[in-house]
């Protein structure tokens, strides 16, 4: 089965061309919007959409191409409906609805944050059950994950998002947009000692990242070089973490993890996701980096994987976009 992913939940437009026979992805076409959203430090949601409106085309016809498959050869059309910018997430769906009502082909609708969560299983088997961590620009969550659908909440971000962190943080350092690639280029440059910064006092596995920036605020105005503020956020924020997913496995004895979202690309999180594999004798799966940030192979797989669970039988057109839903079996 061929199948035809699209994800315009943020501000990549993403179309991608998986086969489940082969457990391949034929093509995997992003378009960034960085230069779009630079000026003003974050996205901004009708130009997140607008910029959707002008490339979709030309990166679905591009991942075509790529994957050397006619429109003819899709089998199903999966689609980002939630969560996400709303104008974005409209764009994508409603072009991959139009795709699908054409050529007569099954559609299903995916939730995001399910296609982070098994992203990095796109070309293995998933070993259930396993911990799912998923760090990116706008989720952060830790999560148990039995089977595709059965899922149960650990802990959660109180109020921003580690990456949100990371671009917050690089504004105000000057940085620029995204923050988490340039903070993490200081980091692995960076060779002088680090600034103790406050680790938030949340509880269970529950996260906070509110305190941290306002610690980066106040070194800022104590006049601290930049490079060693950038570093000891990127150290504290990620050191923090790790041990709320050391804390998730010796509370629940699951022994496999995943690892997904942009962050999960991060070179200090991926040392020490090492480190946790020696010590707590866990077994880490990270996406390969081109599945880190929001794509269109991730939606795919999943859109895929549920389409199987559920009989071969497609979603109706009439699915909407929600800019927010908890996964179903949550």
């Amino acid at each position: 089965m061929k199948v035809l992913g699209i994800d315009t939940s943020c501000d990549d437009t993403a179309v991608a061309i998986y086969d489940s026979n082969e457990k391949k992805v034929l093509s995997n076409v992003v378009s960034s919007q960085y230069e779009a959203h630079r000026a003003y430090g974050g996205v901004v949601p009708e130009i997140a959409a607008r910029e959707h409106l002008k490339n979709i085309d030309v990166i679905f016809r591009e991942a075509l191409e790529k994957a050397n498959v006619d429109v003819s050869d899709i089998d199903l059309v999966a689609v980002t409906y939630t969560p996400g910018l709303l104008p974005a997430l409209l764009v994508g769906l409603t072009f991959g609805k139009g795709v699908a009502f054409a050529g007569y082909i099954p559609f299903k609708g995916v939730h995001h944050i399910e296609a982070h969560m098994f992203s990095p299983f796109i070309k293995r088997e998933p070993e259930f059950p396993f911990i799912s961590l998923v760090v990116s620009g706008g989720h952060t969550m830790i999560s148990v994950v039995r089977s595709l659908g059965n899922y149960k909440l650990l802990g959660k971000t109180l109020d921003d998002a580690i990456g949100e962190a990371f671009d917050k943080v690089a504004k105000m350092l000057d940085f620029g947009y995204p923050g988490g690639p340039a903070i993490d280029r200081i980091f692995r440059n960076y060779k002088e000692n680090y600034l103790v910064l406050p680790k938030p006092q949340a509880r269970g596995v529950n996260m906070s990242f509110s305190g941290l920036k306002t610690a980066v605020r106040r070194l800022i105005e104590d006049g601290y070089p930049k490079e060693m503020i950038a570093a000891s956020f990127q150290k504290t924020a990620i050191d923090y973490v790790v041990g709320k997913l050391r804390k998730a496995v010796r509370e629940t004895g699951i022994r496999r993890i995943s690892v997904s979202g942009g962050v999960s690309a991060n070179s200090y999180l991926r040392e020490r996701l090492q480190e946790l594999e020696d010590t707590e004798r866990v077994k880490v799966f990270l996406p390969e980096i081109e599945f880190t940030s929001d794509n269109g192979a991730m939606v795919a797989y999943v859109g895929y994987l549920r389409f199987e669970k559920a009989e071969r039988i497609g979603d109706p057109f009439t699915l909407n976009a929600y800019p927010s839903l908890p996964i179903t079996g949550v």
